[in-house]
């Protein structure tokens, strides 16, 4: 007898430890609001009810995780610890070089210092803000080539994260020489968390190889991009999650990785790549900067719960379960009217604010208004995915970004389906009154990044 399917995808966990939130009044978040000139990167974490800032080593680490971590060999060179982390690595991306760095930036940095420089030019389908800010802080250029689709937020196409590969064509026949290397990002984070299909990654190496450039991956939610592929592209509904991933990795010369978001870590990431000569460079800063190859600016026991991670995010279980329940949020506010971001990403929920607030002009922040009124309503923290975070162009003017969203990025086998069911009350009753929402003005911003420190008022 077949086994019936049913409608309730469960947490494929059990509880085992717990941390108390503390609850607040709306009063109390709008002084907190005030005291933090309205940057919601500026509040303690102590006054938020349900942080969806990001989801970027914020998840809950499994008992096998913890258990790991009293393997951590803390040897200053040479620790087992290291090769445990390297061959976890090597077991989904078969890449020859693996160097540990304490987050995914950090590789980022290092290999924009070795390819970038002034007159080079970085293509990705999209750069999230470190790596642009990376690529932009040697003098090279970011350059953003996705799909006309990925720009559209109510496109229903189940691959808007893939690269326009015609574009792509176009940059290398005219500015070829300047560029080091392409990039693709998976799953595309600024666009919506939307999903790169295998036949695209395969069309973007076909052209890098005409021109003979390297390919590499952001590859920090590699596993959900791998689910999306398994799930929406044709001959692929039968393949295990770990032969998928093993192709898109083959596809590439190397990879970045934060590995505090699919890897299941609270911190760290790497840098893999083949070429050796590369390898060398980037080592050497390494060195200088993170600390000595095989630890890279981690503890032994950060590189062992980051092996343990990695067999677990692979589980069909558990992406299922993750998927799921994301499109479970983002479905009810689909339903209450609220416009987001479709279809919905892996990772998060993203609203589409510029459609919500349409009488706010882009330049007024209409994100940056629906996360502060987020928090004020139901304490819950999110983060604008717009003019804020991608409108400062490099030579200090500013234009609306392509988008005005806000993310709501779920952290990793943290919270319930009533956490969700509560964030979901909480944007309803903003729905209710966005046409009274007031923009904001930046009243002092950094050169670079300007969205982590930038101090806001609103345009009353």
């Amino acid at each position: 007898m077949d086994e019936p399917a049913f409608r309730t995808i469960i947490e494929p966990f059990r509880i085992h430890s717990v941390e108390p939130i503390r609850m607040t009044t709306a009063a109390d978040r709008r002084e907190r609001l005030a005291a933090a000139s309205y940057n919601l990167f500026q509040l303690h974490a102590d006054d938020v009810l349900i942080d969806l800032l990001t989801d970027s080593g914020t998840g809950a680490m499994s008992r096998d995780q913890w258990a790991a971590i009293q393997h951590g060999d803390e040897s200053y060179a040479g620790s087992p610890s290291y090769f445990v982390f390297r061959d976890a690595v090597r077991e989904l991306f078969d890449f020859e070089h693996v160097i540990p760095v304490h987050q995914g930036r950090a590789a980022e940095r290092i290999l924009f210092t070795v390819l970038g420089g002034p007159g080079r030019i970085v293509p990705n389908n999209t750069h999230f803000d470190t790596t642009r800010a990376n690529v932009e802080a040697t003098g090279a250029e970011a350059v953003d080539l996705v799909i006309a689709e990925g720009k559209d937020p109510s496109s229903l196409h189940p691959f808007k994260g893939n690269m326009d590969l015609d574009a792509l064509d176009e940059l290398l026949t005219e500015r070829g020489p300047d560029v080091p290397c392409v990039f693709v990002t998976i799953t595309n984070n600024s666009g919506g968390g939307q999903p790169v299909s295998l036949a695209n990654l395969r069309g973007v190496r076909e052209v890098c190889d005409k021109y003979g450039k390297l390919l590499f991956l952001d590859a920090c939610r590699f596993a959900e991009n791998a689910w999306f592929i398994r799930e929406r592209e044709d001959g692929q509904g039968e393949r295990d999650v770990v032969d998928i991933v093993r192709d898109i990795a083959g596809l590439a010369d190397g990879m970045t990785m934060s590995a505090k978001k699919d890897p299941m870590g609270n911190i760290g990431g790497w840098l893999a790549l083949d070429d050796s000569d590369l390898a060398q460079e980037c080592r050497n800063l390494l060195i200088l900067t993170e600390g000595f190859p095989t630890y890279g600016g981690l503890a032994g026991r950060d590189l062992e719960a980051l092996a343990q991670g990695l067999k677990e995010v692979v589980q069909h279980d558990y992406l299922r379960y993750r998927i799921t329940s994301t499109a479970y949020l983002g479905e009810a506010l689909q339903k209450a009217g609220i416009p987001v971001l479709s279809p919905i990403g892996g990772h998060a929920v993203y609203i589409d604010a510029r459609s919500l607030l349409p009488h706010l002009d882009p330049l007024q922040y209409p994100g940056q208004a629906v996360a502060v009124a987020l928090y004020e309503l139901g304490g819950v923290r999110s983060c604008e995915i717009g003019t804020v975070m991608f409108g400062r162009r490099p030579d200090g003017t500013e234009e609306a970004a392509p988008m005005d969203l806000v993310r709501l990025a779920i952290p990793r086998r943290t919270y319930t389906q009533s956490h969700m069911d509560y964030v979901i009350e909480v944007c309803q009753r903003l729905a209710e009154r966005a046409h009274r929402l007031p923009g904001y003005r930046i009243v002092e911003e950094p050169n670079a990044l300007r969205h982590f420190t930038a101090r806001f008022e609103p345009v009353l």
